[in-house]
């Protein structure tokens, strides 16, 4: 098969475009036939070396949808339209950057689908994310008032059209108000520009701040987004757009607005319900949710779409179809 290796951390060449063997499935594994991978932060923190407990060579890749090829635990049919994701999967054991992968039956879901490939792979992680953070996070409400920061990412637009669903008033972020038709497009209420400091503006729409806010961008500006969040609102900590996740010589009492809450959200497919992903691909396919997918690649294209993820400039999901 073919497939995108990568030996060590590096530039977007270091990821190359070579023929490996298909791999065979142990009994609790699943070979699956890739029809779509989706590009995440995570493979970029991979690429750059800043990825936590990666061993190389390794294919990259933390989702990707297909058919089962084989299941020799029986957990699911061949021909068997599934997603797969996390688990180690692009980090431990090779990942969705190839035409088959094999992972633990337990980061399988099986869904029932006539939406094209790239749009399919575009959804499991981001939904995921974008799920998780709305409801274990940050146990949004209908009629609250939601920040999105890192609104144009993948799972900003995500989490925005879950948003609007479930009877939010949405405000996103974009260094360029240039690119919020996008936003708008994705149901956001309020696009806000962020030149790193959006509290004031947040709060000239909602005087009080937001009740609940999403921050995408990482610990650069999580104090400005727990500054544009009312008394007792929440914000959840679900991304690192910024490439930097920690907080130096953190005091709380300094740090933390006084009554404003802070949590985290980081998932697995386990946390997404195969209800959940089925009815949002069903609404997909009957235009009551959208998919914001950029642009699609073929394998031959990675480098490209890598560079393309370092650099930003996106405006939602980037996908590879081998």
């Amino acid at each position: 098969m073919r497939a995108v290796v990568l030996d060590g951390p590096g530039p977007p060449a270091a990821l190359q475009v070579r023929t490996i063997p298909v791999p065979h499935p142990a009994p609790g594994w699943v070979l699956i036939r890739v029809t779509a991978s989706g590009l995440n932060r995570s493979e970029l923190h991979t690429r750059l070396g800043l990825g936590e407990g990666v061993t190389f060579p390794r294919v990259p890749g933390i989702e990707a949808t297909g058919v089962v090829a084989v299941c020799p635990g029986g957990e699911f049919d061949p021909g068997q339209q599934v997603a797969a994701m996390m688990g180690g999967m692009g980090r431990t054991f090779d990942g969705g950057y190839a035409e088959y992968t094999c992972v633990p039956a337990t980061q399988v879901i099986a869904f029932r689908s006539d939406l094209d490939a790239a749009t399919l792979g575009a959804v499991p992680e981001m939904l995921q994310t974008a799920y998780g953070a709305l409801t274990v996070g940050l146990d949004a409400q209908p009629g609250q008032t939601l920040l999105i920061r890192g609104g144009t990412s993948s799972i900003g637009l995500a989490a925005a059209v879950l948003a609007k669903r479930r009877g939010l008033a949405v405000l996103a972020t974009t260094r360029d108000l240039g690119r919020a038709d996008v936003l708008h497009r994705a149901g956001v209420d309020h696009a806000v520009l962020d030149d790193g400091a959006v509290a004031a503006r947040v709060r000239a729409i909602v005087p009080d701040g937001v009740d609940v806010a999403l921050e995408l961008v990482g610990t650069p500006t999580l104090p400005d987004t727990l500054a544009a969040t009312r008394v007792h609102g929440v914000v959840c900590f679900a991304g690192m757009l910024s490439n930097r996740w920690t907080v130096p010589d953190f005091y709380p009492i300094e740090y933390l607005p006084r009554g404003v809450r802070l949590s985290a959200y980081g998932g697995d497919a386990s946390d997404l319900p195969p209800a959940v992903l089925q009815e949002f691909l069903d609404d997909v396919a009957g235009g009551r949710a959208v998919v914001p997918l950029d642009r699609t690649f073929d394998l031959d294209g990675i480098v490209e779409a890598h560079t393309l993820m370092e650099h930003g400039g996106t405006a939602g999901k980037l996908v590879v179809v081998p």
